[in-house]
């Protein structure tokens, strides 16, 4: 098999410049659109029925693969700091491993994730199959703003969901945690709670809830962005879809370690 020619071939250097512009290109892009869709919802206002409605499909068909991850997290985290504090002979303070860990970092990002996963997919694979459809071009045909009607009303039901999934996510995953340090590590039920309400405080737990009012803006906006550049038909959305899971897990990852850094700097 002959091979390419050298000349043909683009340099690495070449390779990673079209990345760096193909990234600044998205990320303009993301915040032109993201930026005008919030513009237009704030001096217009939204549709408090369709704000519901987004905040039940977002959010409450959201609760049951939360809720589960959530909760075995929380059994995971237990078992594995109980296989560290055993050798100390401390096994009463796995509350505060699994008090801290849930709600600063675990719980906020789990749920992101889930959610990210399963409405952030929903929502691109919708806007994207009205997009290709010319549903979207027909509202504005109709004098209907559709970044406002589409858009603005998604980014704040998720804004409004997050959180909430995301208090519950906390709750069971501690929860997790007990069964598994009343269960297997001789830790009584009075002593965890005790231990958790002592060492985890709220400054805590706002610190994991502000972090969701940007992962939400980042599910929905990337989801939004994706189903309204949707083109190729079907098979167009199906790539849509793709990208708005990877590119939100991606930003979810990166954004929280930014957010933390930011929030250790400031003493929280």
């Amino acid at each position: 098999m002959s091979e390419t020619p050298d000349e043909e071939r683009p340099s690495l250097i070449t390779v990673a410049g079209r990345g760096v512009i193909s990234l600044a290109v998205f990320v303009g892009g993301w915040l032109r659109f993201i930026g005008s869709s919030l513009r237009v919802s704030i001096r217009h206002g939204l549709p408090l029925r369709i704000v519901v409605q987004q905040v039940y499909e977002i959010g409450y068909r959201s609760l049951p693969l939360t809720a589960i991850a959530a909760f075995a997290i929380g059994l995971v985290m237990a078992l594995q700091t109980m296989f560290l504090l055993k050798k100390f002979g401390v096994m009463q303070y796995v509350a505060v491993g699994v008090g801290l860990a849930m709600t600063r970092e675990l719980g906020p990002v789990i749920t992101a994730l889930m959610v990210a996963g399963r409405a952030g997919s929903g929502i691109s694979a919708e806007l994207g199959s009205m997009r290709v459809t010319r549903q979207i071009d027909a509202l504005r045909v109709l004098a209907v703003d559709p970044q406002r009607y589409l858009v603005g009303t998604r980014i704040a039901a998720c804004v409004i969901a997050l959180p909430l999934l995301t208090a519950v996510s906390d709750i069971l995953g501690i929860l997790g945690g007990a069964l598994v340090a009343t269960t297997l590590g001789g830790v009584t039920p009075e002593g965890y709670l005790e231990t958790t309400l002592y060492y985890v405080t709220l400054s805590d737990v706002l610190t994991g809830l502000a972090k969701t009012v940007f992962f939400a803006l980042i599910i929905s906006g990337t989801a939004a962005y994706y189903g309204f550049h949707t083109e190729g038909g079907t098979s167009g959305v199906g790539r849509s879809t793709t990208a708005t899971v990877v590119v939100s897990s991606l930003m979810i990852f990166v954004s929280d370690v930014f957010m933390t850094q930011l929030l250790v700097t400031v003493g929280y």
